[in-house]
């Protein structure tokens, strides 16, 4: 009887090229355990143009989420056009988090003077956008009437200005037509101003908002007003308007209290594609470090159980409800905090 042939061990060398192999895959399909986590993570915050509030605060942010997000993130604020650009680039997924004018969201979710409905959803409400025309006192304008005919800089091509500036000016009895329009960012129009160039400038964000320190520090400037009635009608009419003092002394030759509008609160959003878990991550960051936000501008005051849930007509995403919910500010969260209105307070 021939005896059975004993089994062969395989040689060391190929077992071990064998458990070199499964480690490679299964690190390659994210096996990693802890070393998966520590992954880098590249975010993009579009912002505005150099000299508007937006550019400043999209980068206080930006250095927030840097400083007290996860290890390994890295978190750029980009200068862009404002917030038309920076709703369809959050749409095709060029950027990640962006600040807009609530008003110009409002209206791009609705498709509402867009090509189609943009899926945008906010994360927190900031500060209102306080806006205003000036004017050099020796352009003879001291009324939005007195624009009739006028070179007037109504903001950067494509930023989407026009969805508050027309219904602003139609409440004055001004159209806008009615003046020649110019198209500059916030650092540019005080440089129209300054060499004759423009009449007029519509300028605004936070306060301080930048440009408008460098007009009235460097020229001779007028406060435009607005018609009170003009802005009961507006506010009336439509959601995103809201009334908003600027103190007096804010700005160099602002000797009395200002009767400001808010053109449509400054607002962080995001795409609604975005995971929950990063929605969740980014709110919970900056909230629990708007200190730290504040300290680089003032506009993160506006980070307060009353303002980040305002309602502006732009949908908030789960990942930020989720958050809101657990630390009782969201309404119907049974805190007494989230009872109160949702208000826009001065930063």
């Amino acid at each position: 009887m021939t005896p059975p042939t004993p089994l062969r061990r395989p040689p060391i060398l190929a077992l071990l090229l064998a458990s070199t192999v499964l480690l490679a895959v299964i690190v390659a399909c994210g096996g990693g355990g802890a070393d998966s986590e520590s992954e880098r993570r590249f975010l993009s915050l579009g912002t505005a143009p150099p000299g508007g509030a937006f550019f400043v605060v999209g980068g206080a942010l930006a250095e927030v989420l840097n400083d007290f997000g996860p290890e390994g993130w890295e978190v750029t604020a980009e200068a862009t056009k404002g917030s038309k650009e920076n709703i369809r680039r959050l749409e095709r997924g060029e950027i990640d988090l962006a600040l807009s004018n609530a008003a110009i969201t409002y209206f791009a979710v609705r498709g509402q003077g867009w090509e189609k409905p943009y899926p945008m959803r906010a994360l927190m409400t900031l500060a209102p956008n306080v806006a205003l025309f000036i004017a050099p006192r020796s352009s003879g304008v001291s009324s939005i009437g007195d624009l009739a005919g006028r070179r007037v800089v109504v903001g950067p091509a494509g930023a989407g200005f026009e969805d508050f500036l027309k219904p602003l000016l139609a409440a004055h009895g001004v159209a806008f037509e009615d003046f020649s329009p110019l198209n500059a960012t916030q650092a540019g129009a005080v440089d129209l101003l300054a060499d004759g160039a423009a009449a007029a400038a519509f300028l605004g964000g936070a306060i301080p908002t930048a440009s408008v320190t460098q007009a009235a520090t460097s020229q001779d400037i007028v406060f435009v007003p607005f018609d009170p009635e003009a802005v009961a009608s507006l506010t009336r009419d439509y959601a995103f308007f809201e009334p908003a003092t600027i103190p007096a002394g804010t700005y160099r030759g602002l000797d009395q209290d200002y009767a400001g509008l808010n053109v449509g609160s400054m607002h962080l959003i995001t795409s609604a594609a975005i995971p929950d878990d990063l929605a969740y991550q980014v709110t919970k960051i900056l909230w629990d470090n708007r200190e730290a936000v504040a300290a680089r501008h003032p506009a993160g005051r506006a980070i307060n159980p009353r303002v980040a849930i305002d309602d502006t007509g732009t949908e908030f995403h789960p990942g930020a409800v989720r958050f809101y919910e657990e630390i009782g500010i969201w309404p119907g969260a049974g805190s007494e905090t989230a009872a109160e209105p949702a208000a826009a307070e001065q930063p």
